[in-house]
């Protein structure tokens, strides 16, 4: 079995990325939390580069920081985290970084898809790493201020100063990641298993086997909400048990009844013909060729994407949602998520 190093806070000298001026591309969620964790951690020189008339500059000077273009930002900046949607990062590389970064100084990401398929080609006098937390950003904020922190992938993709580890270690730990360990990668393994574990397991595939979970109880005469609850809802039980301790650790915790239905069922669902439509995914994946269907769509306007997401918008699971989530109201009071806020 492949092993890669970890690293901890001991690892990491943090007075290399006080001493560094960071400029951060883009201002969203994970960047927010990466501003606002290196701000705490003794980072003095810190810039957000947005692009003129954005709606997060407000934002951004709201929490203290100096907000320039993403062509300032890059003439100013020892370090760039670029943190905008992978589908912007190329033009915003070409357009505003590539002519302005700083001879030897660091290019950063926290996601390896335009790196690794070379949709972003860095200039050779550039240090080119990855830190990759593994949470979204109110997570990272989240155990930040908690004293402690989600753990990071950290990835060397060009090391022309011979010190980019060192860095990037410094970088990590100043936003949480060596409370819990910052884990060696690289940007393949990173990018690739990332695309995949989303499209097939935490993203695509829950999504979709919920709704198919849904779909068949009402289809058979079962009111919308028993199958919310028994599809959806409690959804959050059970994975809270596997986050807490894995599938062992769940199946433990469930009755004789739900474990036996697991062990004899489940396979029925995820059966070996889904299991050769992951291999396909992952192939489409490692080929590029869903890199180049995402881009392309970028391209022509995102149409079909949009099309897409009004589709599961409207869908009967979301109303009936919305409705029962009213009588719970401890839900909305410890949301992770508040679309005004991140």
């Amino acid at each position: 079995m492949k092993t890669f190093n970890v690293y901890y806070d001991e690892d990491a000298r943090l007075e290399i990325i006080q001493a560094t001026k960071v400029a951060i591309i883009g201002y969203g969620s994970q960047a927010r939390a990466h501003a606002l964790n290196l701000k705490e951690s003794g980072v003095e020189e810190i810039r957000i580069g947005l692009k003129k008339g954005s709606n997060s500059i407000q934002k951004a000077q709201n929490d203290g920081f100096s907000v320039v273009t993403n062509k300032e930002a890059a003439q100013w900046a020892g370090l760039t985290m670029v943190l905008v949607p992978d589908e912007l990062q190329a033009d915003i590389y070409e357009k505003n970084l590539k002519d302005n970064l700083q001879k030897g100084s660091s290019l950063v990401f926290a996601h390896g898809l335009n790196i690794h398929f070379k949709l972003i080609e860095p200039r050779k006098d550039l240090d080119v790493f990855m830190i990759a937390p593994k949470g979204p950003g109110h997570t990272v904020r989240g155990e930040y201020v908690k004293g402690g922190g989600v753990p990071c992938l950290v990835a060397i993709e060009k090391n022309p100063s011979g010190i980019a580890l060192d860095i990037a270690l410094s970088y990590a730990s100043a936003i949480g990641g060596g409370k819990s360990g910052i884990i060696g990668t690289t940007f393949k393994e990173e990018c690739e298993t990332d695309l995949f574990g989303e499209q097939a397991v935490l993203c695509g595939g829950v999504t979709a086997l919920i709704k198919a979970g849904y779909e068949t109880l009402v289809e058979a005469g079962y009111a919308p909400q028993m199958a919310y609850f028994e599809c959806l809802h409690e959804m959050k039980l059970i994975v809270d048990l596997l986050y807490e301790g894995g599938i062992a650790n769940m199946r433990y915790s469930i009755s004789n009844t739900a474990e036996y239905g697991d062990v004899t069922r489940g396979p029925r669902v995820i059966s070996s013909d889904v299991k050769k439509e992951m291999k396909k995914i992952l192939i489409e994946i490692q080929d590029g060729t869903f890199v180049k269907e995402f881009m392309e769509e970028h391209k022509n306007g995102n149409k079909n994407f949009n099309k897409l997401r009004q589709k599961g918008e409207v869908h009967q699971i979301e109303e009936v949602g919305t409705q029962l989530r009213e009588l719970m109201p401890w839900i909305a009071k410890n949301k992770l998520v508040d679309k005004k806020k991140n």
